[in-house]
């Protein structure tokens, strides 16, 4: 990417909203327990910004995850939303997740390997279902008249 770009982003539920200046699409992943326990997942996907380049659209809540850190969420729908040290720095992350269009980021480091779960590691061998073809999920939306996301 050659020049910083703004790029959209925000929770599951559209309470808070957020506009990012990228200026590249470098992203890493953090395997850490608190990560984890933040985003629910095997990890977490984050990006780092600094912070006079991230504008909210409607206030994140933030959570004092620990003495040294808080995380921004939507107090309504429960999105995680990043991580920044609440003293002496710049930036902070948001979470991969949450972009528009978070397929545009890529890894390019991991945070704390050591702790990472293996098994999580590598799933490109398993088998998958597209979403458009598991017809149960369907019908689920076409009788409460939406369709997946």
């Amino acid at each position: 990417m050659d020049m910083a770009e703004t790029m959209t982003g925000g929770c599951q539920c559209g309470a808070v909203r957020y506009r990012a200046i990228v200026r590249d699409r470098d992203a890493y992943l953090c395997h850490c327990g608190m990560c984890r326990r933040a985003t629910g997942g095997a990890f977490a996907a984050l990006k780092t910004f600094r912070q006079a380049d991230v504008a909210w659209d409607g206030e994140p809540s933030w959570y004092a995850s620990s003495s040294i850190a808080e995380r921004p969420f939507c107090a309504r729908c429960g999105t995680p939303l990043g991580f920044r040290y609440m003293a002496d720095t710049e930036n902070m992350d948001l979470t991969i997740g949450s972009f528009d269009d978070p397929a545009t980021f890529r890894p390019t480091y991991r945070f704390s390997p050591e702790t990472a779960l293996a098994g999580w590691e590598d799933v490109s061998h398993l088998n998958g279902q597209r979403l458009d073809e598991y017809a149960p999920l369907a019908a689920r939306w076409e009788k409460a008249g939406g369709t997946p996301a």
